[in-house]
């Protein structure tokens, strides 16, 4: 068996098409509500990155656990939203949903509230039951979006 190695001008044309790649892939990264490192004040997460048209969604917490479930739902939910909103989506952009619970017992009044942002099919998800979550909140939510 016989192997060829890539003549200088290939190897060069390949680094160059990788660099052309990895180029285009950072200019179509875009931070919503971003955060640099150097801000030493700032929390360590921005809300949302998108990259082309995919939105990582960076997880949200509804409120402390003297807000009722749905107040806590209700505010994890409009938090999301306005990230979306902030990269030109809408809440049926959403292909995927992870809710983490302080309680399972809040399953149902989450589901109820969940339910009116939407217009279209629901996304993929999980419920999960989390124990403690920062700041003693109810719930922690965070997704993937995919712009239609």
């Amino acid at each position: 068996m016989r192997f060829r190695s890539l003549s200088t001008a290939a190897f060069s044309t390949i680094l160059l098409a990788t660099a052309a790649a990895d180029a285009a892939a950072q200019e179509t990264r875009q931070y919503i509500n971003g955060r640099s490192a150097s801000q030493s004040d700032a929390l360590p997460f921005s809300g949302g990155v998108l990259v082309g048209n995919t939105l990582y969604l960076s997880g949200v917490l509804g409120g402390p656990a003297t807000a009722t479930p749905e107040e806590a739902a209700r505010n994890a939910m409009n938090s999301i939203q306005a990230t979306l909103e902030g990269a030109g989506m809408t809440m049926d952009d959403l292909v995927q949903v992870q809710i983490f619970a302080a309680d399972l017992a809040d399953y149902a009044a989450f589901n109820a509230v969940y339910r009116t942002y939407f217009t279209r099919e629901f996304p993929a998800r999980a419920f999960l039951g989390a124990g403690s979550l920062l700041n003693n909140a109810r719930f922690e939510v965070l997704g993937i979006a995919v712009r239609r």
